[in-house]
């Protein structure tokens, strides 16, 4: 039988840095803090992959990208994975999705005109949708915004922001809609009505919030909640590699804001402070909500018997190295939140720095409903670090991967390195101190020793003098690919 409630949420495109970092400072999350100070912070966490669908993949099944190989937007989850929805079934609970799960289902078996084969924002299997809120498919936010009299269509529209002065919209202006009816604010409506009928028995809620995931616009007051002027400004410099002259080699991210044309080596100083403003007011958004959520557990008595997780999907670069979103291979888009409160285990106000990657949430879960993860998991269970020193044997690296081709649609990657799809992946071994990055396709790799230059913009790989180091790395990262391969089926062996 259920023994708790599990509250899962998952902040959309979340950075660090926002709430324990340069940023923090600038915007308020007074249930950010409240769940910090009553619950532990994860200071050294980190997703295994990027973008969203892939990062969720690895979330939800406890594998990195190399076992699941759901490896970008679209690439559908084979069936035989487990997923932490599909496990908790067996010890009783009925996973409920609040938002959504960006999995692309296995066709295997199924008809080509069925239409879960024309989206790629599905639904994990394990889990029972009660809410759809998908960022380019949705129908329910936008059907709920023409009952209140909105003259709305689905799409992008949605996202262009009302001008205030008779010009041209800019990212900083209102978001067509009011504060109490935006995406967020429907979200969680719609969640607490859901949970209030169930408070009397053990549910599991997964609730993924889009924001502060562009576009980047947001309802009054959050759009000007935060002043541009005075924020700090992102740290342009980076290293000079093929990666990054392929990065700029074409427009990207379009869907940053309303208008946007791509070229983010562009923008100007008072654009890019603008716009990092409005996230900081999405994330504000997304704090108040998050604090109706917990006020709604207090008020019912349910706090002392739900665990609550808090992360991100991944990060954001926010304009570092002039880069935007999370299509990358540094530390603001690898680098996310996680917040843990064990009402088994209380660990007020604990800053954990030990070493942990987004493959151990799923593990962590399950093993607080006491069942045992599967023999395939990538990652750990991160319960004994919430009641004491990490074991002596817990990992002094993570690991991450990425995707930058296309099998249909060749990237800019693949055109301007002149790559195949499948010669444009990246693999990273980051330590406390150093960081390697493996590139496919006989691209030269890069090295940052993070102790000296933790903003990544001297690639040390090609010199002599990191020779040592970079083949110490190189090794260190076929042994975790060696090690972590697909296990579903290795731990048997078949026979008379």
């Amino acid at each position: 039988m259920p023994r708790g409630n599990i509250l899962f949420v998952t902040v959309d495109q979340l950075a660090a840095e926002v709430l324990d970092g340069p940023l923090a400072a600038h915007v308020a999350t007074p249930n950010f803090d409240r769940l910090a100070a009553t619950g532990a912070t994860f200071a050294n966490h980190f997703t295994v992959t990027v973008p969203c669908g892939p990062a969720r993949a690895s979330l939800l099944t406890g594998l990195y990208a190399m076992n699941h190989r759901a490896i970008r937007n679209g690439t559908p989850l084979a069936r035989h994975h487990a997923t932490i929805a599909t496990e908790a079934r067996r010890a009783g609970y009925e996973p409920l999705l609040f938002g959504y799960s960006d999995i692309a289902p296995d066709p295997t078996g199924m008809d080509p005109e069925d239409p879960d084969l024309r989206v790629y924002e599905g639904v994990a299997p394990g889990f029972r949708e009660l809410v759809e809120m998908r960022l380019e498919y949705g129908l329910e936010w936008p059907a709920h915004l023409r009952a209140k009299g909105y003259a709305v269509e689905p799409g992008e529209t949605l996202f262009r922001p009302v001008p205030t002065s008779g010009a041209d919209p800019r990212p900083s202006d209102p978001a067509l809609y009011r504060a109490e009816d935006s995406d967020t604010a429907y979200l969680t409506d719609r969640t607490l009505a859901a949970l209030d009928i169930r408070r009397d028995r053990p549910w599991f809620a997964h609730l993924t919030y889009i924001r502060p995931h562009p576009p980047l616009v947001a309802p009054s007051p959050y759009n000007a909640m935060i002043a541009p002027d005075g924020l700090p400004a992102p740290k342009l410099r980076r290293p000079d590699h093929p990666f990054l002259d392929a990065w700029f080699s074409a427009p990207s991210n379009r869907g940053l804001f309303w208008g946007f044309d791509g070229d983010s080596a562009a923008l100007s100083d008072a654009r890019i402070a603008e716009l990092r403003a409005v996230y900081l007011g999405l994330v504000a958004e997304v704090d108040h909500h998050l604090g109706r959520i917990v006020d709604w557990l207090d008020a019912t008595g349910q706090t002392d018997r739900t665990l609550i997780v808090l992360t991100a999907d991944h990060g954001e670069m926010l304009g570092a190295k002039q880069m935007w979103g999370k299509e990358s291979v540094f530390e603001p888009a690898f680098r996310v939140p996680l917040m843990i409160r064990d009402p088994r285990a209380p660990a007020a106000g604990r800053r954990i720095t030990a070493l942990t990657e987004s493959v151990d949430i799923a593990p962590t879960i399950l093993d607080w409903i006491g069942l045992t993860p599967p023999d395939a998991f990538d990652g750990q269970s991160l319960l004994p670090l919430l009641q004491g020193p990490a074991p002596e044997t817990w990992r002094d690296a993570v690991f991450h991967e990425a995707e930058f081709g296309h099998p249909t649609e060749p990237t800019r990657f693949q055109t301007h390195l002149g790559l195949s799809h499948t010669e444009t992946g990246v693999s990273i071994l980051r330590e406390e101190r150093w960081k390697y990055v493996h590139f496919g396709g006989g691209i030269a790799p890069m090295l940052f020793d993070l102790q000296t230059d933790p903003d990544e913009t001297r690639d040390l790989a090609a010199g002599p003098d990191h020779a040592a180091e970079v083949s110490r790395l190189a090794r260190r990262l076929i042994d975790r690919m060696t090690e972590r391969r697909d296990r579903r089926l290795t731990q048997y062996t078949l026979g008379d």
